[in-house]
């Protein structure tokens, strides 16, 4: 008798480990579908959902962030320049604040191209075609840019700039066109506002000179 009232308990027992088995895979499931459906798309696996969101881009939107890298770095590598060269304190703020700008969001461009598994652009990469459509400055420009001081560096970066905002703007209008990864077109957003104020700024800055 005691035999098998042991081999009744461990059967009851195993049976309800495997009912709690289902009942927490099954919970696990729903939540996993709950967390991933906010885009439409339900998945039951961290891998299923990373390619959903692999998935919700274009080439415009990896066009947009491989030209937009190299264009911020050497928005950034002017702005360095004016800590040491800039007479002008409005000048000196002015390049702080694009900095602070477009340091992060060269790391959130490369961050999208690693997921979407695009190259990112090297950082000694500067792609030529961009000095006119984009709005790059050639080495020429920047040597002279490094060569100035005072008055005259602050004309020159203020100039210099003006262009090289206007080309962003015009690349972050071609990613609000015809991107589609959410995210980069709230950046594009964000960089056409921004900018567009800061051309404004620099314009006025310029007529003080």
């Amino acid at each position: 008798m005691n035999s098998k009232r042991s081999l009744v308990r461990r059967t009851v027992a195993v049976a309800t480990a495997g009912a709690a088995a289902v009942v927490l895979a099954a919970c696990g499931g729903n939540d996993d579908s709950t967390t991933t459906g906010h885009d439409g798309h339900t998945t039951k696996s961290p891998s299923a959902s990373a390619s959903a969101s692999q998935g919700q881009h274009n080439a415009a939107d990896v066009t947009f962030a491989q030209g937009m890298i190299p264009h911020h770095r050497q928005a950034v590598e002017m702005a360095d320049l004016a800590s040491t060269r800039a007479e002008s304190a409005q000048v000196k703020t002015l390049a702080e604040d694009i900095k602070k700008a477009q340091d992060p969001e060269i790391k959130t461009l490369s961050g999208w191209l690693t997921s979407w598994g695009e190259d990112v652009p090297a950082e000694d990469a500067m792609d030529h075609s961009m000095h006119k459509s984009g709005g790059m400055m050639t080495m020429e420009d920047m040597d002279k840019l490094e060569k100035s001081s005072g008055k005259a560096f602050d004309t020159a970066f203020l100039e210099m700039m003006i262009k090289h905002h206007e080309g962003a703007v015009a690349m972050a209008k071609s990613e609000q066109t015809d991107g589609a990864y959410g995210p980069a077109k709230k950046m594009a957003d964000a960089i056409v506002t921004s900018q567009t104020a800061e051309i404004t700024q620099m314009n006025t800055l310029l007529g003080k000179n």
